[in-house]
């Protein structure tokens, strides 16, 4: 098939072994799962029998759970040794089609839904969505933030050419400066199909330039950034690593804070105070880290001068830093930041989850129950119960015990069609 379905039975009927509907329940043993097209009908106790002309789906030697959320990734990228040269070479068809090769190696890993947080060009990602969603390519639910809001000279644009290659090769979508030009950036991309806004509270890692960490927009951009967001019903994601950033952006209402790596004890009571997410892609960081050291020792050229400063500087902090959100009582949504690291790596989070003090029912919890609220999905995802999306995966054995086999998930179903077996 077109989009890499191995079947399309209307109507399945799954036999799992182990079932955890909901990682705040314990799991049940020898349970069915009826499918109606895209959607989940009836979870039941014992192994029930297909209706006539069903499917029936053998996973009672399997551990099965809804499908992963990833609320932080970058569809388009891929940071490696040939990136750099990547950004002025190719084509937005051919990173257009790098995506959608991402999107299927994310869902076969077993993560059925994701947020794509920034692409140089975010037509490719809106057009990747609707490709998706009409089944004309294998690949997990998409959102979409549009382009990535930073002001002049801030992270998330490209640097290190010259200025008239970073500027044919980069949207200006998201370059605002001032309170007007802010409010106006936001509205562009809730026009242009944005389902959530990102904004840049700090400075950042990769970003080719010598601009520290710590908060670039105002308090009052902040501000218009997150109300102008809201009133038009968009959920608000700050990227932000230093804790004057992270805490500007939690005074000003946003939804979550997207790495989060030097906050402090401020940050701590705002997120409580203001029940914002803490999304922390501890993956990211440690990436960084070790590409940053491999560079030091043996000149490997992943990344440059300038952001090898900083990602020594974040690497070592981002699991630190979730350990503290953790234990102050946080809500923490799953997120990687992949693009980053390899796609399709995306359940390695998990084990540095559990590393910072997380149990393994919580660290799940982060990427099914907590994820889908933080995208406003709860109605359809998250969970596996009746009148949800039939995202549905299967693992060997319990991940409550060994988080890391997620790491090799066994089966996944998306919308109702199954893409791994």
């Amino acid at each position: 098939m077109a989009n890499n379905s191995t079947r399309s039975a209307s109507t399945k009927v799954i036999h799992a072994g182990f079932l955890l509907t909901d990682p705040d329940i314990q799991p049940k043993s020898e349970q069915s799962i009826l499918i109606e097209g895209e959607q989940i009908k009836a979870v039941s106790d014992g192994f029930v029998d297909p209706p006539p002309g069903g499917e029936l789906i053998d996973l009672r030697n399997k551990f099965v759970l809804p499908g992963l959320i990833d609320c932080h990734v970058h569809l388009t990228a891929q940071l490696d040794r040939g990136s750099r040269l990547r950004t002025v070479e190719d084509s937005d068809p051919k990173a257009a089609l790098n995506a959608a090769h991402n999107a299927a190696v994310t869902l076969s890993a077993g993560f059925t839904t994701v947020r794509d947080v920034g692409a140089r060009n975010p037509d490719v990602i809106f057009a990747l969505r609707a490709a998706i969603a009409e089944r004309k390519v294998a690949g997990p639910r998409v959102l979409c933030v549009g382009a990535v809001l930073s002001p002049t000279g801030g992270h998330g644009q490209i640097y290190g050419f010259r200025n008239d290659v970073c500027a044919c090769v980069q949207s200006r979508s998201g370059i605002c400066d001032g309170v007007d030009e802010c409010r106006r950036a936001v509205r562009r991309q809730v026009s242009h199909g944005a389902d959530a806004i990102k904004f840049v509270a700090t400075g950042g890692v990769l970003s080719n330039i010598r601009a520290g960490l710590d908060q670039q927009f105002t308090d009052d951009e902040i501000r218009s950034i997150i109300e102008t967001a809201h009133r038009l019903g968009r959920r608000v994601a700050a990227h932000a690593h230093g804790a004057a950033g992270i805490n500007a952006a939690l005074e000003g209402g946003v939804d979550s804070i997207e790495h989060g790596s030097f906050l402090d004890a401020r940050s701590l009571e705002l997120f409580i105070a203001k029940g914002a997410f803490h999304v922390p892609t501890i993956i990211a960081g440690v990436t960084v880290l070790e590409m940053a050291q491999r560079n030091m020792a043996q000149g490997d050229g992943v990344l440059t001068p300038a952001q090898i400063e900083k990602a020594m500087i974040v690497g070592v902090k981002i699991k630190e830093a979730l350990a503290r959100s953790h234990k102050s009582g946080v809500t923490i949504a799953f997120g990687t930041d992949m693009g980053v690291g390899p796609h399709g790596q995306n359940a390695r989070e998990f084990r540095y989850m559990v590393e910072a003090g997380m149990r393994s029912s919580e660290a799940i919890k982060a990427a099914t129950v907590n994820a889908a609220k933080l995208l406003d999905l709860s109605d359809d995802v998250g969970t596996i119960a009746s009148g949800k999306s039939a995202d549905v995966i299967a693992v060997d054995s319990s991940p409550l015990d060994d988080v890391s086999v997620l790491e090799r998930v066994a089966f996944v179903m998306a919308r109702g069609d199954i893409y791994r077996e």
